[in-house]
């Protein structure tokens, strides 16, 4: 009687494929994982920017570190109906003349700055807004960044008139007075819902470099920068530009 031919362990061959396939799944969960933090951070941020469409904002990092810095500072948050309509008119004539027209980002401008080799910034308030509320003061590209992120936020979740609003009460006018009705008692005072035309384009002209200009104690640059804005808040006022905010 023939024997019987004993077979030979055959090799596990799916043992390789095994290994690989548990880094694919390694690969595949740290992906899953990437996203959903992903997900999980723009969530919070869109909560985050849509809390402030109804709450007053508390500060941000830069207000905060000239409280550490200074021990105190000022300010007092007002609405926009307690803030004179000319200083509203007079901050868009400073500041973003198109903010009625863009979406954040005034590609207009920025074309224009590229094309003058200029070093200086094309920001608009929605911009400063997004980088006084929710980041820190700097120019490093990942702040920019992230300044972009929230700028879309605001510009989707918030109206115009809201934005302008936060960047009227947080925007900083003198060493460690922040807001609008803080300057206007600080300068002139009175209260920013008696604002003139004359006191609320001085207000305006301080606001690239607050630190060093005065807006009680005007050089001749602020002078000549005083009487351009309001000419551009006349101006915004009748073409339309201020429509937005009920200007």
């Amino acid at each position: 009687m023939a024997k019987a031919k004993s077979r030979k362990p055959r090799k596990d061959s799916a043992a390789p494929r095994r290994g690989f396939g548990g880094f694919a799944d390694g690969v595949r969960w740290g992906w899953r994982m990437l996203w959903r933090g992903l997900a999980l951070v723009l969530l919070i941020s869109v909560l985050w920017v849509l809390l402030y469409r109804f709450i007053a904002p508390p500060g941000g990092l830069y207000m905060l570190q000239e409280y550490r810095r200074l021990g105190e500072i000022q300010r007092q948050w007002v609405p926009m109906e307690q803030i004179a309509p000319v200083m509203a008119r007079s901050v868009i004539a400073a500041e973003d003349a198109n903010f009625c027209l863009h979406w954040g980002f005034d590609m207009t401008e920025i074309r224009r700055v590229i094309a003058s080799g200029s070093t200086r910034g094309a920001s608009t308030l929605s911009q400063q807004t997004a980088k006084n509320v929710f980041l820190w003061h700097g120019r490093n590209w990942g702040r920019k960044a992230l300044e972009s992120g929230f700028t879309l936020l605001i510009e989707t979740l918030w109206p115009k008139h809201r934005i302008l609003e936060i960047y009227l009460n947080i925007a900083e006018f003198d060493d460690g007075v922040f807001g609008v009705e803080a300057a206007a008692q600080r300068y002139f005072r009175t209260s920013a819902a008696n604002l003139t035309a004359l006191q609320a384009a001085r207000l305006a002209a301080v606001l690239p470099a607050p630190k060093q200009r005065d807006a009680a104690n005007p050089t001749q640059f602020i002078r000549n920068r005083t009487g351009a804005i309001m000419d551009g808040a006349a101006t915004i006022a009748r073409d339309g530009r201020a429509a937005c905010i009920g200007g």
